[in-house]
């Protein structure tokens, strides 16, 4: 694609500046085979886009690009000596992304994008809605922190991903229109505030906008509640920035009535007139509420009420959370595309199993064993809560808080532990860098606040094998073990090293010792 035509729908001022020549006007036609943001994966002819990152500056690398065959660079320092064409712009973020979906033909233009965010339940969300258009026939995909679903095909977004970066959801995009048999018409993204803060969706042209809550987490990258919330709000602004599309503009928000977050983002939704909001929720003036929940049932049994419906669900999942993404997930299909409300019944039935969600493990032991996500404080409350209507014997918990993140949350999901489960144990989750038993001292001044007594009703124990080791042969008959924190996640970081790991192989693995019978080893971790 020609350097003129690669931003022919940039949206913001871009300066080009280009090498000593009396013909500067013949660069704005340079090919450009590719649009990367990593110097070491410049390819002959690739426009290399230099990013200033937490902890590196792209900028640094553009040499290197250059001598690994970058025909154009793009940047927003000022720079006027390069030997190839260089372009200068306010936000190379908001450049990658639009260039990569450019260079892919805008993808996004071609189908329906559903955008879904929050604090916790957008994965739960998101695979509601997607099972609720396979079931009405749609030929639809979804690309989640768990994976990436198009047709028959699952792609593995990595290690510890939130939004994947901008050129690897446009490639993705693209091979959704591209497929030669049934391409896909409506997608359903997973969209995190990284993923909103840095642009890594821009150029998505969502057009309709789901929220499950906001709560407290990311305060490390967001310093404040009130950044947090700002961040998760510009999932709206895209709305505006939708283009007119073949399948028609819907431009609608999906919003939590019950949440704290709510009357800001109404307001953020009322400041723009083509938009328009579908809300949800138990309580005041929702839109679509749920109404005779069934209360004492491990697997939520309710009623749904809204202006095209009022039918019976009975969920397979554990946990009454998935309430509230389930009456998400019925305003972007029911009430926003106007499925049929059967199809959307049937498609919330479908989803019996979700990875790392209230994820059961049993190998014939006599008590439940649990793996779950809950790595925030209101997940691990929802978690929490939802273990003990499935056992009156004692809940056990095992989980940690991670390095170099939000370290507010430590005290607090301690607290909870404490309050909620019978016996708690701390251990290491994603140290990082920072010294594990610092994050656990931290811990423990949380659980002490709340009356625990160390080495009583918490203990503990850095190592998460021995941890897990320890939950389990403290169990007794009907009681429940239930770890927390890493959920579907396939990696633990110790340093700068992630180590393959998996809770969900781990606690087998301790339960099979447990019970003197073949089952998988334990995955390594540094001790």
């Amino acid at each position: 694609m020609k350097l003129r035509d690669l931003f022919l729908e940039y949206p913001e001022p871009w300066l080009p500046v280009f090498p000593l020549s009396d013909k500067p006007g013949q660069y704005l036609d340079t090919d450009v085979g590719n649009v990367v943001h990593d110097s070491r994966a410049v390819k002959q002819g690739d426009l290399y886009v230099a990013i200033k990152g937490l902890n590196v500056d792209g900028h640094q690398f553009i040499e290197e690009a250059i001598n690994r065959g970058a025909r154009v660079i793009c940047g927003s320092e000022y720079l006027d000596k390069l030997s190839v064409p260089y372009v200068r712009v306010a936000n190379p973020r908001n450049a990658l992304a639009y260039l990569s979906a450019a260079i892919r033909g805008y993808p996004a233009k071609q189908l329906t994008v559903i955008g879904v965010t929050g604090t916790d339940g957008k994965t739960s969300t998101t695979t509601f809605i997607y099972h609720i258009l396979q079931e009405a026939g749609y030929t639809s995909a979804m690309i989640s922190s768990v994976s990436a679903r198009i047709g028959e095909q699952e792609i593995d977004t990595g290690f510890h991903v939130t939004t994947p970066e901008a050129p690897q959801i446009q490639t993705l995009l693209k091979e959704m229109v591209s497929r030669s048999n049934h391409p896909i018409t409506h997608v359903v993204l997973e969209t995190t505030s990284h993923g909103l803060a840095q642009k890594r969706v821009a150029a998505c042209f969502y057009d309709i906008a789901v929220y499950t809550n906001i709560t407290h987490e990311h305060l490390d990258f967001h310093r404040s509640y009130a950044e947090y919330l700002a961040a998760k709000a510009n999932l709206i602004d895209e709305l505006t920035l939708t283009p007119a599309k073949p399948n028609g503009n819907y431009r609608i928000t999906i919003l939590n009535r019950d949440d704290q977050s709510f009357s800001y983002l109404d307001n953020r939704v009322k400041k723009h007139p083509q938009l328009t909001s579908i809300t949800y929720g138990f309580k005041n003036k929702a839109d679509i509420k749920a109404i005779d929940i069934i209360e004492d049932s491990p697997t939520p049994k309710f009623k749904i009420c809204s202006p095209r419906a009022t039918a019976e669900v009975s969920l397979n999942l554990v946990g009454n959370f998935h309430i509230y993404n389930s009456l998400a997930a019925w305003g972007a299909t029911v009430e926003a595309l106007g499925i049929d409300p059967d199809a959307a019944i049937a498609g919330l039935m479908n989803v019996k199993y979700l990875p790392g969600r209230m994820e059961p493990i049993d190998l014939g032991q006599n008590f439940i064993a649990i793996v779950d996500f809950a790595h925030t404080p209101n997940a691990l409350l929802q978690a929490l809560t939802n273990a003990r209507r499935m056992t009156e014997k004692n809940i056990i918990v095992v989980f940690g808080s991670a390095g170099l993140r939000d370290k507010e949350k430590r005290w607090q999901m301690a607290e909870i532990a404490i309050k909620l489960a019978n016996i708690s144990i701390f251990t290491a989750e994603d140290p990082r860098t920072e010294d594990i038993h610092q994050i656990l001292s931290e811990m423990k001044l949380g659980a002490e606040r709340a009356g625990g007594v160390e080495n009583e009703n918490y203990f503990l124990v850095p190592d998460r094998r021995e941890a897990i080791r320890f939950a389990v042969s403290l169990a007794k008959k009907g009681d429940l073990v239930i770890m927390c924190g890493k959920g579907h996640e396939q990696s633990m970081c110790y340093g700068t090293t992630e180590y393959a790991w998996d809770d969900r192989v781990a606690l087998q693995s301790a339960i099979a010792d447990l019970l003197g019978i073949p089952g998988p080893a334990m995955p390594y971790l540094p001790s």
